[in-house]
């Protein structure tokens, strides 16, 4: 007859579970925090208005997001020392004694870990998305300058360019992007003198960005206090590539979860690829079942009574396993980025290739 866990028992393995995984966060963000504050003053060496108040500033704007790519990994080390605790002082002898089963003891953890990608993908990563966006503003600003900016809405494009030929904003209501070509469609420019004087407005059927220049087609030109013109072409000089338009899209990891499927439906509807912040999406779904892999592969490498000298050697396994499994994601996202496979598959394959392997090596642990 099956054994049931106890409440108690349950309750203990998953505060420590907790502990851990709080306690080891909480150590990696400080060393996050100080690599990156150093960084920032690196690139601020030679930009004087930066003050060293700024520099934290920015560091804690990017923390958190930093802290999303340590959820699995706290998952891992949390699962580990909880485990490699019970090894230890032999509780895992006296649980399994009793009748408990490795799956019954690791069922909180899993469950916990569970939990915490829910609380991450729900609550954490909006919070996280709205320091980023802000860090990405003021980044901007200090370090870069901004000399366009883009928009996309229900009502099409907005595109503001800045250069030496004054500034100019484009609407388009439709996009077409092949290859390395952008076309929009039902095209209106308003170009100024320096920032705030008018100079004219163009409608257009169609503009293409060309090398250097927008290319507009049948265009009607209106310059205040006379009759409108036509030109069946007219060139507008640009500084911007299809590379700065795409690059110029808010990162999707900037956009809180609950935006994102909006945004993506908006960026296709406007005629762009949503490939990046859809491959987010499904990314972010996907870390509660990591969250649990990491809670197997923790338990398979750690669940086992060492002998002398082998404990370090199975942690040192778990670890590289998990980092492997790291390494394996940034492989498969990059062919999913690239439409090598579908972004679904692209998503979701670490996650089930790891939680696939970490049942298959526990069910050889507990000998099938």
């Amino acid at each position: 007859m099956a054994v049931r866990l106890s409440p108690t028992l349950s309750y203990y393995i998953g505060r420590h579970f907790l502990t851990g995984f709080f306690g080891l966060f909480f150590v990696f963000m400080l060393l996050i925090l100080m690599f990156d504050t150093i960084e920032l003053m690196r690139r601020a060496a030679s930009e004087s208005h930066i003050t060293f108040p700024a520099i934290v500033q920015m560091a804690l704007l990017k923390l958190p997001n930093m802290g999303q790519q340590l959820f699995p990994f706290g998952a891992l080390f949390g699962a580990m020392i909880v485990f490699w605790r019970l090894t230890r002082h032999h509780e895992l002898v006296v649980t399994r004694a009793a009748g408990v089963s490795a799956w019954q003891f690791m069922l909180p953890v899993l469950a916990l870990a569970f939990l915490l990608g829910v609380v991450k993908i729900t609550v954490y990563n909006p919070f996280a998305a709205a320091l980023l966006s802000r860090f990405e503003r003021i980044e901007a600003a200090k370090y870069e300058g901004q000399a366009s900016l883009l928009a996309i809405s229900n009502s099409g494009l907005w595109l503001r360019q800045a250069g030496d030929y004054g500034q100019a904003v484009v609407h388009a209501k439709h996009v077409l992007q092949q290859a390395d070509e952008v076309e929009l469609s039902d095209v209106i420019v308003f170009q100024y003198h320096g920032v705030s004087e008018f100079k004219d407005r163009i409608d257009a059927a169609h503009a293409r960005l060309e090398g250097g220049y927008w290319l507009l087609e049948d265009a009607w030109i209106s310059v205040p206090e006379q009759l409108p013109t036509f030109e069946a072409e007219y060139r507008i000089p640009t500084n911007l590539t299809l590379e700065k338009i795409q690059d110029s899209f808010a990162p999707p990891e900037t956009m809180s979860f609950w935006d994102l499927p909006d945004f993506i439906q908006t960026l296709e509807r406007a005629g762009f690829s949503a490939v990046r912040h859809r491959l987010h999406w499904h990314a972010l779904l996907a870390t509660p079942l990591l969250m649990c892999a990491m809670v197997l592969i923790a338990a398979t490498f750690t669940l086992r009574q060492a002998r002398r000298g082998g404990t370090t050697l199975i942690v040192i396994g778990g670890v590289l396993t998990g980092f492997a499994v790291y390494l394996f994601s940034d492989i498969v996202f990059a062919l999913g980025l690239s439409n090598s496979i579908p972004v679904t598959l692209s998503a979701w394959t670490p996650s089930g290739v790891a939680t696939l392997l970490g049942i298959a090596m526990m069910l050889h642990l507990e000998d099938g």
